[in-house]
């Protein structure tokens, strides 16, 4: 149950067969993210478990979740992009639903993220679906 935006990830994923593109890749989405207003990079925001620092500020709007992240490290803020991607526009029952670790492993990236990054990853995961829990 992945997003437009996420399927387009994917695709653009399976076209770039070098990891080392998909990893420029992955940054580039970080860099074209607008980014969080410091006002914001609060504990209240702050993802525990990410080995960077690591904020992530949901929305609701008209029943629908987004989300608003920043981090201090560029593939981090790559990562916040593509789950960004994968559950923005959502009801926050279907972001609940979405098997993000079975969307995330159609990119390979279990596969080269160090182990803190891959930590990180699930923890912000978890923050989000926790969030959007608590909205439905």
């Amino acid at each position: 149950m992945a997003t437009e935006a996420f399927e387009d990830i994917a695709e653009t994923f399976d076209f770039l067969e070098d990891w080392e593109d998909r990893y420029r890749h992955v940054i580039e989405l970080g860099k074209a993210m607008p980014p969080l207003d410091d006002s914001f990079k609060v504990a209240a925001y702050k993802v525990d478990g990410c080995a960077s620092q690591v904020w992530i500020r949901p929305v609701l709007d008209d029943g629908r979740f987004d989300f608003q992240g920043d981090s201090d490290a560029m593939i981090v803020r790559g990562l916040i992009a593509v789950l960004h991607a994968l559950y923005s526009g959502l009801r926050p029952a279907e972001v609940v639903a979405v098997d993000a670790p079975a969307e995330l492993r159609r990119l390979g990236l279990e596969d080269h993220l160090s182990s803190q990054r891959s930590n990180g990853l699930r923890a912000m995961v978890a923050r989000i679906r926790q969030v959007a829990g608590e909205a439905s």
